[in-house]
C-alpha cells in the first residue's frame, strides 16, 4: 500500500511525534502523582533515559509506543512502504531497549514497562495503572518487614 501523504505532509506528521512528555506518559505520571509517588522525568544519566524514575523504590518506568518498540500486540504492523528504512530502524530500537535494560539491571534498578495499548481504553488503563502501583509498592514490603524485625 502506498503512502497516502505527500512527502511534505509525511514530514510534518513525523515532526509532531514526541520522544518525551507524550500523552501516555502524562497519564501514567498523573496517576502515580495522585497516589503520592514522587519521581524524576527523563533522567539522562541513566541508560535509555527512562521516562519515569522512582529513586525511593530504585525503579524505572518506560512508557513505550507499540509501533516504535515492536510490541507483540495488534497495534504493531510492519510498514508496507519504505521497508529498507523501517525494518532496521525498529530493530535497532528493540536492540537498544534490551541493552539499556541490561545496563539498568546491572546497576540495581527494577524496570517496569507500560505499553501504549495498555492505556488505550479507560478500563484497560485503570487495570494497568492499579497493577503498576502494586508492582512499585512491592519494593517496600520486604524492606518494611526487615526494618521492623
Amino acid at each position: 500500500m502506498a503512502d497516502n501523504h505527500t512527502p511534505e505532509e509525511r514530514s510534518y506528521n513525523m515532526s509532531r511525534i514526541r520522544s518525551k512528555d507524550t500523552k501516555p506518559e502524562e497519564k501514567v505520571r498523573k496517576y502515580l502523582f495522585s497516589l503520592g509517588f514522587r519521581y524524576r522525568k527523563n533522567v539522562r544519566k541513566l541508560p535509555g533515559c527512562p521516562d519515569i524514575v522512582l529513586p525511593k523504590y530504585k525503579t524505572v518506568i518506560f512508557v513505550q509506543g507499540c509501533f516504535w518498540h515492536m510490541h507483540d500486540c495488534g497495534r504493531f504492523h510492519w510498514p508496507t512502504s519504505n521497508q529498507e528504512y523501517w525494518k532496521p530502524k525498529i530493530e535497532r530500537n528493540v536492540e537498544r531497549d534490551k541493552k539499556n535494560m541490561e545496563l539498568l539491571r546491572s546497576m540495581g534498578w527494577d524496570i517496569l514497562t507500560v505499553w501504549e495499548c495498555e492505556l488505550s481504553t479507560k478500563e484497560k488503563r485503570e487495570h494497568r495503572l492499579k497493577r503498576l502501583a502494586a508492582e512499585i509498592k512491592k519494593k517496600t514490603e520486604p524492606n518494611s518487614l526487615t526494618n521492623n524485625a
